[in-house]
């Protein structure tokens, strides 16, 4: 039983505006402090994230559990998680929440760039998810790009890249249909650009160009990488060749900035 004492200490603490601290520990809201509540409760989280409260991978408390205990509404927790965000603190996944940040997987973009073999070097697993696959006629880009002429169609292949579980890009490919006949159903099989164009001979293969580009990624984009719209991705538009210089690949990837770091490199 608390003695009349104690009461009285912790009735003229309250007067004082002395609350207790919750766990994990964070820095107290003032309302009147200089410091925006919402910077307040960054500045916590951050306190949290730096003392082991929360690791890598973790999942934050829900935006109603974190607003009960900083004694706010949800739009100001959110205030701070989105500070959070800009700052690569934390990443939201959408229809899951908020999670502390992960190191990114680092995949070096050379004369020969293969996702797969850069994930095995990193002893992680990765696999590809085919999305959807046709022929069509292709864009004016990838035609110009594959140096195809007026007419000539193209297998255009979409698909996703899994890293231990995790999505972390969406890739349109694009390889000339006369010189690759039934490619699309050979890469359902192989789910492989390397083993799909040994099936066809091409055995080796080179990276001619590179462009990489930040930009918001469309609503399809950002549905298979489980991120918001607002959120920019890392946009790679590459061309392969084979060992002649014939085009064979025109390709699009949109990279999740949260978990890949690309790695432009001189080396073969």
């Amino acid at each position: 039983m608390t003695s009349p004492a104690a009461a009285k200490r912790t009735v003229a603490e309250q007067a004082a505006g002395e609350r207790p601290t919750p766990e994990p520990t964070p820095e107290p809201t003032q309302r009147d402090a200089a410091m925006p509540l919402w910077q307040q409760i960054e500045t916590a989280l951050l306190k949290d994230i730096r003392a082991g409260a929360l690791s890598e991978g973790d999942k934050l408390p829900s935006a109603f559990d974190l607003a009960k205990r900083f004694g706010v509404n949800r739009h100001t927790v959110r205030r701070a998680i989105e500070a959070l965000e800009e700052r690569g603190v934390l990443r939201t996944e959408t229809g899951r929440g908020s999670f502390v940040q992960e190191h990114p997987y680092h995949y070096p973009i050379g004369r020969r760039t293969r996702f797969g073999k850069a994930m095995h070097d990193l002893n992680v697993e990765s696999r590809y998810r085919l999305i959807e696959s046709g022929t069509q006629a292709p864009p004016r880009l990838v035609a110009r790009s594959l140096g195809l002429l007026a007419g000539e169609r193209v297998h255009r292949v979409v698909y996703s890249s899994e890293v231990e579980g995790r999505t972390v890009d969406h890739s349109e490919a694009w390889f000339p249909a006369a010189r690759f006949p039934g490619l699309d159903k050979v890469f359902a099989d192989k789910l492989s650009v390397t083993r799909t164009l040994a099936e066809f001979g091409v055995r080796d293969y080179l990276r001619k160009h590179t462009a990489v580009m930040a930009r918001l990624p469309g609503a399809e984009v950002a549905r298979v990488l489980g991120q918001s719209t607002r959120r920019p991705v890392l946009c790679v538009h590459s061309l392969n060749v084979d060992t002649q210089g014939a085009p064979v690949q025109f390709g699009v990837t949109s990279f999740a900035g949260d978990w890949v770091q690309l790695m432009v490199t001189n080396e073969a």
